[in-house]
């Protein structure tokens, strides 16, 4: 059975898809409350987010090799997550495979995971 990463196309899709999430961050006033979240220059959050995706979606622990384990809800806790900003998160995510022309079935299955994960990073009441 095929992994996400090998299914996905590898690095170099994870990258588009990355790069495009960030653009969008950018240029849509919809994703305003995440954007200001980061910071000024995106390059090392462009990085980050594309080695720890290779990794979950079992390709190489590009992430882990540089800085250990994710430890994904205690390093975002410095900032308020709420319901709004996983909205955010995820309807700039979704648009951006749908973006990068992923198939269907891959953007559903990808959409779950995400869902779930960024549930998790919630440390705002709703």
């Amino acid at each position: 059975m095929q992994t996400h990463y090998e299914r996905i196309g590898g690095s170099a899709v994870i990258r588009r898809l990355v790069d495009r999430f960030y653009d969008l961050m950018d240029e849509d006033p919809d994703y305003y409350g995440i954007r200001k979240l980061h910071p000024q220059d995106l390059g090392e959050s462009r990085n980050k987010l594309a080695w720890f995706l290779n990794g979950w979606m079992g390709g190489p622990p590009d992430y882990v090799d540089r800085f250990g384990h994710p430890f994904l809800r205690r390093r975002h806790l410095p900032f308020a997550v709420g319901v709004s900003e996983r909205d955010q998160w995820m309807g700039c995510m979704l648009r951006a495979m749908q973006d990068v022309d992923l198939d269907a079935a891959m953007q559903q299955e990808l959409a779950d995971a995400f869902f779930q994960t960024a549930d998790f990073m919630r440390n705002q009441p709703e």
